[in-house]
């Protein structure tokens, strides 16, 4: 006989079988909402996105035709690319064409953009990664030991200042310029990888997991050695804001009366240094998922200017061209990544805190 009939198998240990099924229930709701605002959020982006490219200067046809075309000859390609149709025709076609996976077709390449996208995200999702990686391994630390050591603050918070006080692209210029050109430490900022270097079948579309899947060991060493200038400029110039961030809510935690009352217990500081460091944390993670997502926007210019032929490049260059499909699909790409990021985060908040996925206080469930 079991002793509780309330306790399902399925639950955790204790807790009865309705509450955990309504658990379950309020964050499938809570899921399905959310990505139903993805989808309305990212209608909305494509369609303000589409309106604004309407009234930047410049335009497709003029580039194409060139500066000695007839007017017949703009005209043609006026007609060509249908840009002699009303706004709104424009917009509802565009719309059936994203309904159906088509983004369009680039004025200038002649080829889909959604090829384009797939070839070149994955560069941008790789270089974005690794310095993501590179900042939680670097950033966290470094603001623990300032909050922790008095000798270490000031160095380490006047990096947090400065990190933050120049544009990207300068400090882009000025590791190439340090670690290339004076000290010799990384390639040629040429792209993803040497001119010499035979790239290994496409898996992925990531040139270091595709290397290794390969077993093409060169391939992946140049790889690697081409990914980490530019991933050290975007993890230089976005770990600030985590690095200040970490130290404050570690001083305050070790400044808590919790931690206090450990001390005069007699915990280890090891120990004492967990306990602050668990709930220290938490808001630092929060500000990681969003640097993940501000990270898409630092490559831009970075892929640029280490020529490394991600989206990025592939959105300058689209902007430059007046390519409407192209930086339609840029915008969407980029969109759709952030707001994918914050929904995962809402995901597991909504896990961890009811209050969440309810819009009020615990005892609501």
């Amino acid at each position: 006989m079991v002793e509780n009939e309330d306790l399902w198998v399925g639950a955790p240990s204790g807790v009865p079988t309705h509450r955990f099924r309504r658990q379950k229930r309020g964050i499938l709701q809570f899921v399905v909402r959310r990505i139903a605002l993805l989808i309305v959020q990212v209608w909305g982006i494509v369609t303000v996105v589409f309106v604004l490219l309407k009234f930047l200067p410049g335009n497709p046809r003029y580039l194409l035709a060139g500066p000695l075309a007839t007017t017949q000859q703009i005209n043609a390609i006026t007609k060509q690319l249908g840009l002699n149709q009303p706004a709104i025709i424009q917009y509802l076609k565009y719309m059936w064409q994203l309904l159906h996976g088509n983004f369009g077709t680039s004025f200038f390449s002649q080829t889909p953009v959604l090829q384009q996208i797939e070839t070149r995200f994955p560069a941008t999702l790789e270089l974005v990664t690794a310095s993501f990686i590179l900042i939680l391994v670097l950033a966290i630390p470094l603001g623990v030991i300032s909050a922790v050591s008095r000798h270490a603050r000031k160095p380490i918070f006047l990096y947090g200042m400065v990190s933050g006080a120049l544009p990207d692209f300068w400090w882009g210029l000025i590791v190439i310029l340090v670690l290339y050109v004076h000290f010799h430490l990384g390639p040629a900022p040429v792209g993803q990888l040497g001119l010499l270097v035979t790239p290994p079948p496409t898996v992925t579309g990531l040139l270091t997991v595709d290397s290794v899947i390969a077993g093409d060991w060169q391939a992946f060493v140049s790889a690697v050695a081409h990914l980490v200038l530019p991933a050290i400029t975007l993890a230089f110039v976005y770990g600030g804001q985590i690095l200040k961030l970490t130290r404050s809510k570690v001083i305050v935690a070790m400044d808590s009366d919790y931690v206090r009352y450990a001390r005069a217990c007699g915990l280890p500081p090891r120990q004492v240094y967990i306990y602050a460091l668990r709930n220290g944390l938490v808001p630092v993670l929060t500000l990681s998922g969003m640097t993940y997502c501000f990270l898409i926007s630092g490559a831009v210019i970075i892929e640029t200017i280490f020529s490394w032929g991600g989206m990025g490049q592939y959105a300058v260059q689209a902007i430059t061209n007046s390519d409407y499909f192209a930086i339609t699909g840029s915008v969407i790409v980029f969109a759709t990544f952030s707001l994918i990021v914050y929904v995962v985060m809402d995901i597991l908040y909504a896990i961890v805190d009811p209050r969440v996925r309810y819009g009020r206080g615990a005892g609501g469930e």
